[in-house]
């Protein structure tokens, strides 16, 4: 999650004003991008603060350890964002991405687009000294596993982020990103509860591989082969979701529950959650509430690690101050699996998502997206 700060005259012009438009919070969910603008708050500042000293930082892209931290700039469009989701269940467990999200914001700094890259593309990840990673193909997700690994320590999740960059600036031809965030999912849970839920159209009947309706887990069947147990049911139609149930719900991607489309559908829910969560940050009910709104913030910024390359969290949330959630473009981009049934190696992106990536690396996706409808990602 991003806050951004308040302009030259430390705010207090837009203050009087009653509504100013000095803050943006933004996160990844497993995802996530997200921005929230601020409303008229007793102690603002106190709250900015607290927020940009909460946000971890890390050496996302090694910039720091080769010495080559680079210096702070203004913010300048086109933009590419890396977002990574992980769920580490143990601290001495090598993380894998979840979630894995690239914003792509126009030199206009007014709308973007956001895509996810299938966490089992295979891929071939390459070689990592720092990580004693000699490289080989492997699943996406897998890049951020082997970039965390320190000999004789915990693994450090950062590392492997700057690895599974590395690995997603191939796939893509993206030569740099300005900007990156990991979000750890039990956070995420955090930042929900403390927006008091969120309100969300649930395109499918879907039901729970692992959670019960009360929200317990659901007991392993003996001998291995799935769960036992009554399942959390999310009914098609309008929902209100909680912490748990809004990550669980995402996390779905089987057919046997109601995903049909299996991963696709997944990152489609990931997506649609996205702009659910801008929508109810953006609501009255967050932004006009100062005890809701600090708990959010210091949530937010517990549950992220983030590097903008020389520039601050707070200077990335002022420089995205005009996105909403109705200016982001969700896109679906075309895959197959590779093989079937206990032969599936993986899954594969088509020729017509090179067309995009090139799309987006000469700045022309604007005109991408009108001759190629289908990749606005659909509701179903």
């Amino acid at each position: 999650m991003l806050v951004g700060k308040a302009g030259a005259d430390g705010g207090k012009r837009s203050l009087w004003r009653g509504v100013p438009r000095w803050a943006r919070l933004c996160t990844i969910f497993g995802v996530v991008l997200m921005t929230l603008s601020g409303a008229v708050l007793v102690g603002y500042e106190t709250l900015l603060h607290r927020y940009e000293g909460a946000v971890g930082k890390g050496d996302l892209f090694g910039d720091q350890a080769a010495g080559a931290q680079e210096r702070k700039s203004t913010i300048k469009g086109p933009l590419n964002i890396l977002l990574v989701g992980i769920d580490p269940r143990n601290a001495s467990m090598r993380p894998l991405a979840d979630s894995i999200m690239i914003l792509h914001v126009p030199a206009g700094m007014d709308r973007g687009y956001l895509f996810s890259l299938p966490r089992d593309l295979r891929v071939e990840i390459p070689e990592f000294p720092k990580a004693n990673f000699a490289g080989r193909t492997d699943k996406l997700n897998a890049a951020m596993s082997h970039g965390s690994f320190v000999p004789g320590q915990n693994p450090d999740a950062a590392r492997g982020f700057e690895l599974l960059a590395k690995t997603v600036q191939q796939v893509t031809g993206i030569e740099r990103f300005d900007a990156g965030a990991i979000i750890n999912f039990t956070g995420f849970k955090k930042i929900v509860d403390a927006m008091g839920g969120v309100d969300m159209y649930i395109e499918r009947d879907v039901r729970s591989e692992h959670r019960k309706p009360d929200g317990t887990m659901r007991e392993l069947r003996p001998g291995g082969g799935g769960y036992l147990g009554p399942q959390a049911e999310y009914k098609k139609g309008n929902a209100h979701l909680n912490g748990w149930q809004a990550l669980d719900y995402v996390r779905q991607r089987y057919p046997k529950n109601g995903v049909p489309d299996a991963d696709y559908g997944r990152q489609r829910h990931q997506q649609q959650f996205i702009k659910a969560m801008v929508d109810q940050a953006f609501s009255a009910d967050v932004v006009t509430n100062p005890i809701k709104l600090d708990k959010v913030i210091r949530a937010a910024g517990q549950s992220l690690i983030f590097n903008g390359r020389g520039n601050s969290v707070v200077d990335f949330a002022l420089a995205l101050k005009n996105i909403r959630s109705s200016s982001i473009e969700t896109i679906k981009l075309p895959g197959a699996p590779i093989g079937t049934g206990s032969a599936y190696k993986g899954e594969k992106l088509l020729p017509p998502a090179q067309d995009f990536f090139a799309a987006l690396r000469n700045e022309q996706v604007d005109a991408f997206m009108l001759e190629h409808p289908e990749f606005k990602q659909k509701n179903s």
